[in-house]
């Protein structure tokens, strides 16, 4: 018995006082919080389903709104994929207008036979650009006698004309172009604005003296 006794002793002293506390120490005051949190957490089989549901619905929704952004990207790429190509061959038109032009300015050509031929087929290569351009919805905007958009010409310059509305285009410099619903380039125009009278400019003069 007193063999037991003395191992017994022995066996409590070779225990460091730190495994003593160890052995002692309780839970923490966190760790016993989360543990009950965790077991809140555990969700039942409906609440899982739902969560599944849900994760499904964005899953979905997401899909679908990819596809409509790779629809879109197509529809614009088959489109508007020419779009650079349409704007450098409207130079094609811009040389033949000024091709006329010049010829028609030609002192020697003036009302010869040469030139009334010339300027035909001119035209005639002209309307099948246009035609051809019409086709592939690439159409030329009407400007003439309208109201000045700036979404859709550029005034180049102003033009006296009191029988014109103030910003009605009476003039266009350069035609331009639409490819479908956006604008290819604009037209540059003439605008119209009230014809100065005799009145109205002494007194712009007036003014300017003053100043």
């Amino acid at each position: 018995m007193e063999k037991e006794e003395n191992l017994n002793q022995e066996e409590n002293i070779s225990q460091s006082p730190e495994d003593n506390i160890k052995a002692e120490k309780p839970l923490e005051e966190g760790q016993t919080k989360l543990n009950e949190e965790e077991e809140k957490k555990e969700a039942s089989p409906e609440e899982k389903i739902k969560e599944l549901e849900d994760k499904l619905a964005r899953t979905f929704a997401e899909m679908e709104n990819q596809r409509r952004r790779f629809e879109k990207e197509k529809d614009d790429a088959f489109d508007y994929g020419g779009f650079t190509f349409a704007k450098e061959a409207l130079n094609l038109i811009d040389n033949l207008e000024r091709s006329k032009l010049i010829l028609e300015s030609d002192e020697i050509l003036k009302g010869t036979e040469a030139l009334k031929k010339t300027l035909d087929h001119l035209e005639v290569i002209n309307k099948d650009l246009i035609s051809i351009f019409i086709k592939n919805n690439i159409k030329p905007i009407d400007c003439l006698n309208k109201k000045l958009d700036p979404n859709l010409h550029q005034a180049m310059m102003e033009i006296e004309d009191n029988e014109k509305e103030p910003g009605t285009i009476v003039q266009e410099v350069q035609k331009g172009f639409m490819i479908k619903d956006r604008l290819l380039r604009p037209s540059l125009v003439g605008v119209s604005k009230k014809r100065e009278t005799q009145d109205q400019k002494d007194e712009e003069n007036k003014e300017n003296l003053d100043k």
